[in-house]
């Protein structure tokens, strides 16, 4: 017999961890709502033309691709079927893949429904993603992503609006977070300043893992990456900036650099208007991998947690250009819904109300008093109250038992005196309390507990 079994990278959830994901979906939902943010849902797997080359080539390596249907090597590449190249080979076999996050298929619907649209379009997404990486704590393959994005405006008002939903959202799940945020274009000012604009990407890809390997391992990585030692010396010095003000003159000769740097200064102007509960700073040293991004970016962490970004996100300015619809600026954030329930879980931080479910079991003596448990039951579920019915009349040992092991806080006692009387009798199973009483002081009784 075959022995059941997951494929790596994935998880199951029952009933608890669930109401724990919903809770976290529910809050976060909640607050781009708020913001002015309309639902939006796009398939699980795209074409395969339209996910490559959106993420990079470290991105695309990690796209999950589907083989086409029927009898796939009938139309199979021979000559990279023979000599065992992958790379070639899926390409003739493969037209399909699962998306690797949500950004790239809202770009294909904004162009594909850009009559339809009125612009600026602020939309809002909570769906999973799938990316073939080396699963570990706090990564896996299959993951849900909470998406918001706003595409048809320049405007930097939507930057500081996405800080306030990151602030918001987490202050609701009471999480407290640091808020990153740089500039691609601060960036590409260095890349001018060392010298090495054609070696921006290889830059980017390198300082994206300082906080994994520091600056001895970007210091090699990008020696590796065939990048001169002066540059290599001059972009170890600008990144040891701490503020804004400090690279005006670093940046007197890169008109990009200076471009990014006054866009971040209109952004945190924005923000000062605000009160905000969480830490929001600059990090010159914050680069987002992903090649999209254009303008702000973002990075949102757990404080006191060791955990990867749970959030993360920027300004792409020609997105949907690969699409054919150039010259239309958007600008988005993601919240990682899974290592947010990891750090949640680790910190205890779930409300306590999440591990109930049904707030009362109705259990009968007999299959006469079922029936009138069964009309109580339904009297309650009408009120808008989660309750239940245990299924079997007779003894109460195994409704009292089955009420224990589910978190239900109340048990409704059903017997020929309740039938008669119209009443029931509720026992609370934390105080041990039993009372007797009409539907209608049941249904003010679940109200307030």
């Amino acid at each position: 017999m075959q022995k059941p079994g997951l494929p790596e990278g994935t998880r199951d959830f029952g009933p608890e961890q669930s109401r724990k994901r919903n809770y976290i979906f529910d809050t976060i939902r909640a607050v781009f709502i708020k913001f002015g943010f309309q639902p939006l849902e796009t398939p699980a797997m795209e074409n395969l033309s339209t996910l490559t080359g959106k993420y990079g080539d470290e991105g695309d390596q990690l796209l999950f691709k589907i083989l086409n249907n029927g009898d796939f090597l009938q139309k199979a590449d021979p000559d990279a079927l023979e000599a065992r190249d992958s790379a070639r080979l899926a390409s003739s076999i493969s037209k399909r893949g699962l998306r690797y996050d949500l950004t790239v298929p809202f770009a294909r619907f904004v162009v594909m429904n850009r009559h339809a649209l009125t612009f600026p379009f602020k939309r809002y997404q909570v769906q999973p993603v799938w990316r073939a990486d080396r699963p570990q704590k706090g990564r896996y393959r299959e993951f849900y992503q909470c998406d918001v994005d706003v595409i048809g405006s320049d405007s930097l008002l939507y930057e500081a609006e996405l800080v306030q939903i990151y602030d918001e959202a987490f202050a609701d799940l009471q999480l407290p977070v640091e808020i990153r945020i740089n500039n691609r274009k601060i960036l590409y000012g260095i890349a001018e300043v060392a010298g090495i604009t054609d070696r921006f990407t290889d830059m980017t890809v390198a300082i994206d893992k300082l906080d994994k390997i520091g600056f001895d391992g970007v210091r090699k990585e990008l020696s590796d990456r065939g990048i001169p030692a002066a540059a290599v010396a001059t972009i170890e010095k600008i990144l040891s900036a701490s503020d804004l003000e400090a690279l005006q003159p670093v940046f007197a000769a890169s008109e990009t650099g200076k471009q990014g740097l006054e866009e971040l200064e209109q952004v945190f102007r924005y923000l000062e208007k605000v009160p905000l509960r969480n830490e929001v700073r600059f990090d010159i040293t914050l680069a987002r991998g992903l090649s999209y991004y254009t303008g702000c970016i973002f990075e949102v962490l757990a404080k006191g947690v060791k955990m990867g970004s749970i959030g993360g996100g920027g300004r792409y300015a020609d997105l949907t250009g690969v699409f054919g619809m150039p010259g239309l600026s958007g600008v988005g954030v993601s919240f990682g819904a899974d290592r947010i329930y990891d750090v949640l879980d680790m910190e205890n931080l779930f409300p306590d109300a999440l591990t109930e479910s049904v707030r009362i079991l109705f259990a009968a003596f007999d299959e006469a008093t079922h029936l009138y448990a069964f009309e109580c039951v339904s009297a309650v579920r009408a009120a808008g109250i989660p309750a239940d019915l245990y299924p079997t009349p007779g003894k109460l040992k195994k409704p009292f038992d089955y009420a224990a092991k589910c978190n239900i806080p109340n048990v409704a006692i059903i017997g020929e005196t309740e039938m008669q009387e119209r009443t029931v009798t509720v026992k609370n199973q934390q105080s041990g309390e039993q009372k007797s009483m009409s539907l209608d002081e049941l249904l003010q009784y679940l109200s307030g507990h």
